[in-house]
């Protein structure tokens, strides 16, 4: 496919214009016309366009791209090198996103719902942009077990504010760095919020609103939407297509 074809595709698909974001959202740094071969990945880091210029790759897609609002707008160290060598390889790099985190089916809220086989998940609709979603256990659980199921789908342990016994049967979640929407979790009275990152304040809100809170990692909760998205676009356009998972424990 054509690069303009895939832009026009993932804007509509991930329903670009209803979100304000951080970053850009689409294609970032232009590279040759046709699509071939696509390579994901969490972030647009020197790591994965390394693999990606070794895989021969026409594109690369991402969760988190470049030029967001709070980095200097100057292209000059790390951030040339990136540039450079996306540009001395004529490659496609498209980021997105709120977009991603969001969409229904193959977003990063959506794809760990299923990983973690939750129940009744759906989207708070309160919380703006549907950001922010709940679901069940398919049964109740002790919090320690469910340490265990998160280690197990993640591959990274996680941190855990309450009580281990206790049991926990719903729960509230939103990947990445999402951990203010502790106090929307607790407003619903669900038993637990699960996010990736944790701030020091964290702790505070939930020990006062007596939710259980687990910091899954931001990296390790954002794999799964952008490996679900590029086998989608493999599958409706016959893209050959690589995952690359740089590790980050972060």
């Amino acid at each position: 496919m054509t690069r303009s074809e895939l832009s026009h595709y993932l804007q509509t698909f991930l329903q670009v214009s209803s979100f304000k974001d951080y970053a850009p959202n689409g294609l970032q740094v232009e590279g040759k016309a046709q699509i071939h071969t696509l390579v994901t990945g969490v972030t647009a880091s020197q790591a994965l366009i390394d693999e990606a210029i070794r895989l021969n790759a026409d594109a690369i897609l991402v969760h988190h791209g470049f030029f967001w609002k709070s980095e200097p707008e100057v292209i000059t160290g790390m951030k040339q090198r990136r540039i450079k060598a996306l540009l001395a390889h004529d490659i496609n790099l498209f980021g997105y996103h709120l977009p991603l985190d969001a969409h229904p089916v193959l977003g990063n809220n959506a794809q760990l719902a299923r990983v973690l086989e939750l129940v009744n998940a759906e989207v708070v609709e309160e919380v703006t942009q549907g950001l922010l979603w709940r679901g069940n256990l398919d049964q109740p659980m002790r919090a320690a077990d469910v340490s265990q199921k998160l280690s197990q789908a993640l591959n990274r342990a996680p941190l855990h504010i309450g009580d281990p016994e206790a049991q926990i049967y719903s729960l509230a979640w939103c990947t990445g760095g999402a951990q203010d929407y502790i106090d929307a979790a607790a407003a619903l009275g669900v038993d637990a919020f699960i996010s990736g990152e944790v701030s020091e304040r964290t702790y505070h809100s939930a020990v006062e609103q007596g939710i259980h809170y687990f910091a899954a990692g931001h990296h390790a909760t954002e794999r799964f939407g952008i490996q679900a998205l590029g086998r989608h676009l493999a599958r409706e356009f016959g893209l050959e297509h690589h995952f690359v998972d740089i590790d980050n424990p972060v």
